[in-house]
């Protein structure tokens, strides 16, 4: 193949040129990107940690102030990022992040821990469950979301390019929403790809929860991912969802469950000094399917969060808002309560339990 050279005449503006390219750049520009972490326009350098925000513009429905924490560990590893608030009504999870912001020092991590703080704000400061006040979207049902869509939308934009792209694992925190009580358990998704299902599933058990439900039913496209762990899968990062808290309650025991597994993940990682704690002690329960409501009415449960059931046993009762019967509800097959709707109002549609089959400890 024949090379083309530079004529003479074109060499020194070609010089010139350069040298001056590199006059304009920054003194202080580190010689491995690795030095620096950025998020939107959050930066940590290395061995250093910042808060901030991500904007989410404004538009007909309003805007958004994402709080994030980036801590750049001093030692090169991994960038974990850790979501909280996707749902508003879910407490634990936002004050364990809250509390990891002071507990994880940047000289003694290696790799990077992104902290989204609250991921919902409306959601959040308007106190409503699933949804948001905004739009009347569920931001676990919108991703990777749409920069021109409506704020659930935006958001999820917003997170997909500026925090899950940017990780190299990912869980999205959750806490049993305001309706529900929940006893702790992790969704492990899987995908069918060996590598990031091994992946998953080392950070699902490392989290330490003793429940780990096996999801094989949601694998998305990045395109459509729909939902927030599906969002990293689909991209090659391995993510779990967990869920720690019911009720809206913001009780210590259910914070310390997401503290302690953030932290024993991280070890697993190698993000932290030390071992990670074993967890041998797990239930493992696949083939779940969450009973919607048929009517708009009142549900009263017959049954506690973590309970086992029959196929057919009975889970709560429907009445109309007079307090007349309206019908039954009953398990569809045998297994373990996950989450039972714990307030009285339903509408048509939504959940009133989640069912899983307890299987053996067998690999997705």
């Amino acid at each position: 193949m024949h090379i083309r050279r530079c004529p003479p005449w074109l060499r020194r503006p070609l010089l010139l040129a350069l040298q001056f390219a590199l006059w304009l750049l920054p003194a202080s520009l580190p010689a491995d990107d690795s030095e620096l972490f950025r998020v939107g326009e959050l930066t940590a350098a290395r061995g250093q940690a910042t808060s901030g925000y991500l904007e989410v513009a404004a538009a007909a429905d309003g805007a958004a102030r994402i709080p994030v924490t980036l801590v750049h560990g001093a030692r090169p590893g991994p960038a974990l990022a850790l979501i909280a608030g996707t749902h508003g009504y879910e407490y634990p999870a936002i004050t364990a992040l809250q509390r990891l912001r002071g507990r994880v020092a940047p000289e003694s991590l290696a790799g990077t821990l992104i902290l989204v703080h609250i991921a919902n704000p409306p959601s959040f400061y308007g106190r409503t469950v699933y949804t948001s006040p905004a739009d009347g979207k569920n931001l676990n049902r919108v991703y990777p979301g749409r920069a021109d869509g409506s704020l659930s939308e935006r958001i999820a934009d917003v997170i997909t390019r500026q925090v899950i792209e940017r990780a190299d694992y990912l869980v999205d925190l959750h806490g049993g929403d305001g309706n529900e009580a929940l006893r702790p358990y992790v969704y492990l998704p899987v995908t069918g790809q060996a590598e990031l299902d091994a992946a998953s599933r080392g950070m699902a058990l490392a989290f330490g929860l003793d429940h780990i439900v096996i999801d094989e039913g949601r694998a998305q496209p990045p395109e459509a991912s729909i939902y927030t762990d599906q969002t990293a899968l689909s991209r090659g990062i391995p993510a779990i969802t967990t869920e720690t808290g019911q009720l809206g309650s913001n009780d210590e025991h259910w914070v310390g469950l997401a503290v302690f597994g953030a932290e024993n993940l991280m070890r697993h990682l190698g993000m932290l000094p030390g071992a990670a704690r074993a967890n041998d002690n797990v239930v493992w329960l696949r083939g779940y399917e969450v009973i919607r409501s048929p009517i708009t009415g009142i549900f009263q449960p017959a049954v506690r969060d973590g309970y086992a059931v029959a196929e057919g046993g009975l889970l709560g009762h429907l009445l109309d808002e007079f307090g007349e019967p309206a019908g039954e509800v009953r398990a569809p097959f045998a297994g373990v309560v996950n989450y039972v709707l714990g307030t009285p109002p339903v509408s048509q549609g939504e959940p009133l339990a989640m069912v899983s089959r307890i299987v053996g400890d067998t690999q997705p």
